[in-house]
C-alpha cells in the first residue's frame, strides 16, 4: 500500500470554535474542601481552561509535532497516521511503539530522538531503532473503525501488515503500554515469526489462564489479584462506562471541551507519579496537546469504543498457551 506524507494543519475555524466554546462553559457546583475526592477539581479545571483559551498556543505546539516524520498509509481500509524516524546507526533495527489511552502519538515524541539517534543522546548509534509510532485506529490523525470488532487482535493484524507489507520490514520489534501493551502482547503471539522481540510497559492483555487444571496462585500473585480489584473499586469508573456505554459518554465529551479536559485530565493525575500535583509530571502545554488532539480530531468516542470492544471479544489464554516471542517488560 502507499505511504504518503502527511502534515498536521488544524483549520482556524476549528480552534475559533474552540475557544468560544471554552469561554461559554457552564460550569457545575463542587462539594467544598473536596480536593480530587470527588473526580476533576474545579479550581484546577477553571484554570485549566483559561490558560487553553488564552494561553496555549496550537500553532506552537503543531508546529514542534510537524517537526517529526508524518505519514499515512491504508491498512485494511482505514488509514493509519503515524511518526516514522529513520534511525541513524550502522544497521537501526525497526521498531513500532504503541501508545494506549488517553495518551496518544504525542507521547512518543520524547522517546522517538532518543531511540532513533542515540549518539545525539549520549548512547551507541549501533543502539539505533526506526521508528514507527502509529496513532491506534480510532485516535488522532488515524481513520476509525466503519464496523464492530476493533479491538486489540484485530489491531495487532493490522500493525504487522503496516510493518511488513507497508513499509517493507520482514522483521521488526515491538513495545506498547495500555492498549497498546495489549497490542504488543498480541503481535507476540500472532506474529512471532516477523519479531525480533517485545516490550512491555503494562500487561493488559492477555488474561491469564486460571481455569481447571491451572497451577495454584500463590501468595504474592493472590495479592495482586486483590490490589488489582481494590484499584478497579476505586479508580475503574472510566473503564466500565468506557465499556458499555460509550457512545452515551460521547455525546457530552464531543461537545464540551471543559468536559473532555475534566475527563482526561483527571487520569493523567491518578495515574502518573505526581504527589497529586498533576503538573509536577506534565505541563499544562503537554496536557493541552493532548487534549487538543482528541478535540480536533473528534476522537473521544472512537477511542472509548475500543474499551467495548475489547470488553466484548475479551482475549484470554488457554492452559498451556504462551507468547512465543522473546518479550521484556518495564514493570
Amino acid at each position: 500500500m502507499e505511504v504518503r506524507p502527511f502534515t498536521i494543519a488544524v483549520e482556524d475555524s476549528v480552534l475559533d470554535d474552540l475557544r468560544q466554546r471554552l469561554a461559554d462553559t457552564r460550569w457545575p457546583d463542587e462539594m467544598p474542601n473536596s480536593g480530587w475526592d470527588y473526580g476533576s477539581n474545579l479550581a484546577y479545571l477553571k484554570e485549566l481552561v483559561e490558560y487553553w483559551r488564552t494561553g496555549f498556543d496550537w500553532r506552537v505546539q503543531e508546529a514542534k509535532l510537524n517537526t517529526f516524520s508524518h505519514f499515512k498509509s491504508e491498512v485494511d481500509g482505514l488509514d493509519i497516521h503515524f511518526i516514522h524516524e529513520r534511525g541513524k546507526g550502522p544497521a537501526p533495527m525497526p521498531l513500532i511503539i504503541t501508545h494506549g489511552w488517553p495518551s496518544c502519538f504525542f507521547e512518543m515524541t520524547k522517546i522517538i530522538p532518543l531511540l532513533s539517534d542515540p549518539a545525539s543522546h549520549g548512547g551507541d548509534p549501533a543502539d539505533s531503532f526506526d521508528v514507527v509510532a502509529p496513532s491506534l485506529p480510532g485516535f488522532g490523525f488515524s481513520d476509525h473503525a466503519k464496523d464492530r470488532g476493533m479491538e486489540v487482535q484485530r489491531v495487532a493484524g493490522m500493525w504487522n501488515k503496516l510493518m511488513t507489507q507497508n513499509l517493507g520490514y520482514p522483521r521488526y520489534a515491538a513495545q506498547g503500554g495500555d492498549i497498546g501493551g495489549g497490542v504488543t502482547a498480541r503481535l507476540g503471539f500472532a506474529h512471532a515469526g516477523n519479531l525480533f522481540g517485545i516490550h512491555l510497559t503494562s500487561i493488559t492483555r492477555p488474561t491469564p489462564y486460571l481455569g481447571p487444571g491451572s497451577k495454584p496462585v500463590t501468595e504474592a500473585e493472590q495479592a495482586l489479584i486483590d490490589q488489582r480489584a481494590k484499584w478497579f473499586d476505586d479508580e475503574g469508573g472510566y473503564n466500565h462506562i468506557q465499556g458499555t456505554k460509550p457512545q452515551t459518554l460521547a455525546y457530552g465529551l464531543n461537545d464540551s471541551p471543559a468536559g473532555l479536559a475534566a475527563w482526561i485530565v483527571e487520569k493523567y493525575r491518578t495515574w502518573s507519579d505526581c504527589g497529586g500535583d498533576v503538573e509536577k509530571t506534565y505541563t499544562k502545554d503537554e496536557l493541552l496537546t493532548i487534549i487538543t488532539i482528541y478535540w480536533v480530531t473528534q476522537t473521544i468516542s472512537s477511542s472509548t469504543r475500543m474499551y467495548f470492544e475489547n470488553q466484548k471479544d475479551l482475549w484470554t489464554m488457554e492452559k498451556d498457551q504462551k507468547v512465543p516471542a522473546p518479550a521484556g517488560m518495564a514493570m
